[in-house]
Parts: structure tokens; sequence; C-alpha cells
């Protein structure tokens, strides 16, 4: 007899076509692992090298997360949040810092947006013309590291601004001539003290429209941008000969106890990329919380596909033990199998899985999820990663799929190998009626939580029901198997020869079930969820909505924009909107997290608000809306356990902490914003001061036209779902990512248990049957497969969607019918393709 690896290669090299399914699925598996694994790592070494901040070595900012602190001990966690917005520091650490040991200067720096004025405003200054019409500020000062120089002029004091040498130009405007610009502190009139020429520090990352740029003086530009006495950052720059890492540590020193942070080399690009914190999380998201999820598919479709390889090769290990091969022979030969088949599938697969990973990378920069300036990190962890949990399964798989083989005894193998086992073993129905009840009550668990809880607990609820029709498959596939043969049966003999066959043989059944039932459960769980979150929103606008008009402007609306509005005839009421967002702590003890809310600062009294948005007041009233006094959405009033009359806890868009009343509590706010208070409490706390709408009850759409883009409440729920739809990209390709994996791995088992049933397809020719009747039985048994895999997997979605969006929502999910219809179709199409095409190759030997 030959060695187990010789009986191993011999096999795999007469018997390709039995391993060719193996090694795909253990691609596939290398695929999609490698490529979350290297996203995952991507966000976890994510960086922006310093472009604004690259001559200053050392930059003082404040910290930009909030923090979490669960447990004690050794079971203490701490989980950081990423800041809506920018956290800035105090000017007066500018003096600080520049005493430090080390240092030659401090310079504070200040990024912020400013208008061009609207056209007609009269004040006698000359009116900017820009694209857009949008400008990027900064204070003087920061010339110092960006490398911007005067070209004529000189540099500004207050009530004074500087120019770059493209937007005077194109503006005409010299220096000494006055000209019209809005910031956050109103519409002023400054005289242009120069005009400059931006270094490569102040273009880089610059948002404005067409490049443009102004400088104000230092002492004006904290207020000018919105936030008196504070600085986005302070750059430090060092004496010659002094080191970077020296100066930052002087630094540290002197603004110790002040909660700014020092930073240096790399972790410069951090402060002036405020998104580079979103982007990791984004990352994270995808490659940890996804990737585990797609970690635990592949090993559940990969470790199905080999215990049917080596359950079709049952009669072979059994005529083994029947010449007189031992158990550990068998065990041997199987471990061989996996080392010779693994190993080349993994790398093999993680050459796509690197090319998966970099279009998804570069799809999500494309969105403006991810800064320009990351780049792909890919180093040999997840590679490993990936071919080492293929190994491990491939192992795993065929050592049980194997342990019947090897222990039966010689006498008894060629009689067991015939008659397929009717029940699962003892210990894996135990974990999969565990499984069953688990996933029972993580759904009774997300139908007694709103929000973020519902939505937190969808995950164990798709992931417990999978694996029990994984572990429990055989019995599951026999029941139904008899549940949906029945109406078979009265179809025609070769309908009940499908039915029979599909009944007697529930283990195979089971194998080509469960990819199917994986692909529909993901898929609809994960395109559903954004469907009815998307659905239920668009229906709050549109009923919230109750304005004439809706006024919007890329740029932001003119800072008299409301009372312009106010002014036109006819005009009932005109309320602007400041949209942001605010963190709101919920949950409690080792359950407590920071939630992201959005939130919009109104221009005006409650009861203006109430003449053009209908929040659906639940309790309270809007009317005594205003300083330390908000109003909330039930759904975050019931994750915060906040009602009227409470103080709700939360931090706002820049950190800063509040403890406003809550006066009323409302039912629209998926679809308006969760947190509505007044502009004042909001306006210091933003990048951006200008208002994001203007809604306008009466007057005329002329009359407006001036103030930016108008439409109707219809219109703007339009533009609004647009946004909504493409935020649902991410989840709509990790569906297609876990649903197209699980596809492969269905069409895969199926073709390899059609080629494993060659001689019953003979047999079946040989007494008789024609060729068309054996493809009839076998499309009917396609038909079966794919009906219970879409039934099943409707259903596992349903009891995870039903009370996650109820708890989310208020209502169930919104199942498109026509994608609902194209999933069950694909489901049927692929079951049919993958068993018509090899059936007919398989029977041609027999025409």
């Amino acid at each position: 007899m030959r060695p187990p690896n010789g009986l191993a290669r011999a096999a795999v090299r007469f018997k390709p076509a039995s391993f060719a399914g193996t090694f795909l699925a253990l691609l596939m598996s290398a695929l999609v692992v490698s490529a979350c694994g290297i996203l995952l790592e991507t966000g976890l070494r994510a960086s922006v090298p310093p472009e604004r901040y690259a001559k200053a070595p050392v930059v003082a900012a404040a910290d930009q997360y909030e923090y979490v602190v669960t447990g004690s001990g050794e079971d203490r966690e701490k989980e950081a949040t990423p800041l809506p917005d920018t956290a800035r520091v105090d000017t007066a650490l500018v003096a600080e810092a520049a005493r430090a040991q080390g240092a030659a200067t401090a310079v504070p720096d200040f990024t912020f947006p400013v208008r061009t004025a609207d056209e007609g405003a009269g004040s006698g200054g000359r009116e900017l013309s820009v694209p857009g019409g949008v400008i990027t500020a900064h204070g003087w000062g920061s010339h110092a590291f960006t490398g911007t120089t005067l070209t004529t002029g000189s540099a500004p004091r207050p009530g004074e601004v500087v120019l770059d040498a493209g937007t005077a130009r194109a503006a005409d405007a010299a220096v000494g001539e006055t000209v019209q610009l809005q910031t956050a502190a109103g519409q002023r009139d400054f005289r242009v003290a120069g005009v400059a020429e931006a270094g490569a520090a102040d273009t880089a990352g610059n948002t404005g429209a067409a490049g443009a740029l102004a400088w104000f003086a230092d002492a004006q530009a904290p207020t000018l941008a919105g936030h008196p006495g504070k600085a986005d950052a302070i750059a430090v720059l060092a004496k010659p000969g002094t080191d970077a890492g020296a100066l930052a540590g002087s630094v540290d020193k002197a603004l110790a106890g002040s909660g700014a942070q020092v930073h240096l080399g790399d972790d410069r690009g951090a402060v002036e990329e405020p998104g580079l914190g979103y982007a990791k999380q984004t990352l994270f998201g995808i490659g940890g919380s996804f990737g585990g999820i797609a970690t635990i598919v592949a090993v559940l479709t990969a470790a199905g596909t080999v215990a049917l390889s080596v359950s079709q090769r049952s009669r072979e290990f059994a005529l083994l033990r029947a010449v007189g091969a031992t158990p550990r022979q068998i065990r041997r030969a199987v471990a061989s199998e996996a080392l010779l088949v693994a190993p080349l599938a993994g790398i093999i697969g993680c050459l796509p899985g690197i090319g998966l990973a970099h279009w998804w990378f570069g799809q999500l920069q494309d969105r403006g999820a991810i800064p320009e300036a990351v780049e792909v990190h890919v180093s040999g962890i997840p590679l490993l990663a990936a071919v080492g949990i293929g190994l491990l399964t491939a192992l795993g798989a065929g050592w049980a799929a194997g342990r019947r083989p090897a222990r039966t005894k010689p006498g008894q193998a060629l009689t067991d190998a015939s008659v397929e086992r009717l029940r699962p073993g003892v210990f894996r129905t135990m974990l999969g009626i565990a499984a069953l009840v688990g996933g029972g009550f993580l759904t009774g668990l997300s139908a007694a939580s709103t929000g973020d809880g519902a939505a937190g607990s969808a995950l164990g609820v798709v992931m417990c029901f999978m694996l029990a029709v994984a572990l429990l498959g055989p019995l599951i596939a026999r029941l139904c198997a008899g549940l949906f043969g029945l109406p078979l049966r009265g179809a025609g003999p070769a309908a009940g020869l499908a039915a029979a066959n599909s009944r007697t043989n529930a283990r195979r059944l089971a194998s080509a079930i469960t990819p199917i039932v994986l692909a529909m459960a993901f898929a609809s769980t994960l395109v559903f969820m954004h469907t009815s979150e998307n659905h239920a929103a668009d229906k709050q606008l549109r009923a919230g909505v109750t304005a004439d008009h809706v006024v919007t402007h890329p740029a932001g609306l003119p800072v008299d924009a409301v009372s312009h509005a106010a002014r036109a005839p006819g005009v009932d009421a005109a309320v602007g909107l400041l949209n942001t967002q605010v963190l709101v702590p919920t949950g409690s003890g080792e359950f407590k997290s920071l939630q992201g809310a959005a939130a919009q600062g109104v221009t005006g009294s409650g009861a203006e608000l109430a003449k053009v948005q209908d929040l659906d007041v639940r309790e309270g009233s809007l009317d005594r809306l205003g300083k330390g006094r908000i109003a909330i959405d039930e759904t975050l009033a019931t994750s915060a356990e906040a009602g009227v009359g409470d103080r709700l806890p939360l931090y706002l868009p820049d950190g800063t902490k509040a403890g406003p009343e809550v006066v009323a509590v409302y039912g629209r706010g998926l679809g308006l914003a969760t947190v509505t208070m007044d502009r004042a409490s909001l306006a210091g706390h933003v990048s951006s001061g200008f208002d994001s709408t203007l809604l306008v009850r009466g007057g005329s759409e002329k009359s407006l036209t001036a103030l930016g883009r108008v439409t109707d409440a219809s219109g703007y729920a339009t533009e609004r779902n647009l946004d909504a739809r493409l935020g649902a990209w991410t989840n709509n390709t990790m569906a297609a990512v876990l649903g197209g994996f699980a596809a492969i791995a269905a069409v895969n088992t199926l073709v390899m248990t059609v080629l494993d049933r060659r001689r019953e397809l003979g047999t079946l020719r040989l007494v008789g049957s024609t060729r068309r009747q054996v493809l009839t039985m076998l499309r009917w048994e396609a038909l079966l497969v794919a009906a219970v895999g879409v039934v099943l997997g409707s259903a596992i979605a349903a009891a995870t969607l039903i009370p996650m969006m109820r708890g989310m929502t208020g209502e169930g999910p919104y199942v498109p019918p026509l994608v609902y219809g194209a999933f069950a179709a694909a489901g049927g199409g692929l079951a049919l393709l993958a068993v018509t095409l090899p059936a007919r190759a398989a029977l041609r030997r027999w025409s």
C-alpha cells in the first residue's frame, strides 16, 4: 500500500475533478479574507503625510476624539469616537508654546470659509467674482510655515485682507481698494492690504472654489471664523539646530494641563486632515466587523465543500479500510490532501484579493470617505492569515468528515459507505440547537431595543441562524425535502424521483442549500436594511417639510438669507437651518457608547419652525425651544433614557460638553434631524457658520433665486434621498461580495454533486430513462434546492430585519419587489445552470 501522502498525491493527480471544487472554495475564501484583512490593516496603519505643516516641525492641537471608558482594572476599555467637527485650542496657548525651550516662534493657524457678497449688496465695496462663491481663508501669520509671500502691498491689519494673485486679478482688485466678503461674523467691507503668491502648503488641500484664497490678521481671524479666542492648531517653529523630538518634548511640557496634544512627523498630517479619523473608522468597520462576518462565511462554505469532497470519497476510504488501512493512515491521507490543495489555493486566491482591496479602497476614496493622501497598505500579515485560515479550515473539515470512515471497522466499512447517515452527530446537533436558541433570543432582544441597539443585535441574529443552518443542515434538508417535495409528487415521474432523491440524500441536499441560504440571508439583510431606512427617512422628510420653498447653496447660504427672505413679498415665515452632528452618550455599563445624532440649528423660534417643518411632536412643545433647551427624536429619547424635562448630556460638534433640557420629543427625526436646537448654540462649534438650508413659507420662487437653488419640498426630498442612496453604496458592495462569494460556492457545490452522480445518471439511462427525463429530474432537484435556500434565507433576513427596523424606524422593513424578485430569480437561475451544464456533459457518454 502506498504511504498516506502518496495516496493523497495519487488522488489529486488521477482524480483532479474531485478536488477542483475544494480548490475553488478555498481560493474564494482566501480572496475575501485577504481583501478584508488588507483593508483592516490599512485602517490600523492609515496616516496622512503633512502638507500644510510640512515646514512646521511641531504642531499642537486639541484631541479630535471623544472617549467612552467601560470596565475597570484588567477589563478597562477605552473606545474612541471621532468628533463630528474640529476641536480647537485657546489662542492664549500660543505664547506658552513660543516660550518652550528650542522654539523660535509659535503661530496660531486658522482655516475657515468666507463667501463673496451677494450681487447688489450695495455697501460700496467691490464684489469679488469667484466660481462657487466660496474662498478659503487663513490667518496671515501662517505664511511663516506655508511659503506664501507678498507680491505687492503689506501684511493685513484688522479690517484688511490679502488676496491671492489669481483672485485679485479676476476681480481686478488692487491694493487699497475695498472688497465685500461674508464671514461667520456677518457681511463686511475689507481693504485690500496686499496681493500674495500662495505657497505650496497653502494650495495643498485647498477646498475653495478655483483655489481662491484670502488671509486676514491673526488678531481678527478667530472672530471672522466664528470661534473667538480659538485656533485650529498652533505651529511651532524650531531654532536652528534644535531637534524636532526635543522641541516636541519641551512644547508638551509647556502646554501640560491644557488638553492640547503635541504632534510631530506624520502625526502632523492627522491635524490638517480631519477626515482621517472617520476614514480609519470606516476601514476598520469594513475590514474588522464585515471582515469577521466574511471570514466566518468563508470558513463555513469552504468547510462544507471540503466535507462534501471527503464524503463523496467515502467508498474509496471504506475500500482502504477493508484492505487493511489503519485509522491513522486514513486521517493522514485526508490531511495530506488538504496540505496539497489548501496552500496553493490560498496563495492564488490572495492575488485577486489584493486587487479587490485596491478597487474597494479606490471606490471609497472616489466617494470622499477616505482622504486622497491615504494609501493602501499591503503586507504579508493578512495574506498569511488568509492562507492559514484556508489551511486550518481544510484540515478541520477534512478531519471531521474523515472521522467516521477512519473509525469504522474494516468489515463494516463498505456497507456503511453505501448508506447515508440519517442524523448528524449528537455534539453537532446540540451545537445547532444552541445556535437556533441563541438566534431566537437575540431576535427578541432586537425587538425590545431601539436605534443602534436594535441594529447592533442584527449581526448576532444572522450569524446564529446561519450557524444553525450549517450545523443542522441534514435535518433541515430532510424536513424541507419532505415538505417541498409534496407538490412535486403530482408533477410527473421525473419530479417525483427528484423529490425522493432529495429526501434520501439529505446530506448532499444540505451541502447545496447552505450556500444559497447564506447568499440570500446576507444579501437581503444588507440591502433591505438600507432600503427600509431610506424609505422611512424619505417618507418622514416628505411629510415633515411643510415649507413652500426650500433654498440651498453648495457654499452655504448668505449670512443675511433669513432676513432677506423674510422681507420678500408674501413670505409668512423664513427659517434657516444649520445642519451638523452631535454625540450623545447612550447605554450603561459595558454597553455604554457614543451615538452620532444629526442635529439642526434653527434660526428663529419654535413657533416659526412649526410653520415650515412638522416634526410630529409626541410630547412637550417647541414653543420653549431656545438657549439651553432642545427637542429630540423619540428613538434617541429611548436610547438615552431621556424625556421632557430631563437634561440630556451631549457633545457639540467640536467636543464641547453640554447638558440642555429636553422640551419636546418628536417622531420624524430619521428624515429631518435627531436633535433640534437653536442656531446660536451650534454656530461657534462648527467650521462653517453658514446655514445649510432655508425653509420659506409663502412668497414666490423668483424673489428667492438670488440666495441659492430654490426647489419645493418634493424636490428637496428627492435630492436628500439621492444622497442617502449614495451612502448605501458600501452596504450594497458588502452584499455583493458576500452574496457573490456564497453564490459561487453554491454553484461549485452543485457542480460537484452532479459530477459525483455520473454513475447514478448512467444507471438511469441504462434502465430506460431518456436523456430528457434525466435532465428534467435534475432541474426539479435544482429548483427544489433553490426554493428551500431562498425560503430559509428570506426567513433569516425577515427575523433580522423586522425587529431591527421596528426599533430603528417604528415601521416594518421595506422590500422592493423587483429587487427581491431578482435575488430569488438569481438563486433559481444559478441552481439550474450549475446542474444542467455538467449534467449535459456527464450524459454525453451515455447517449
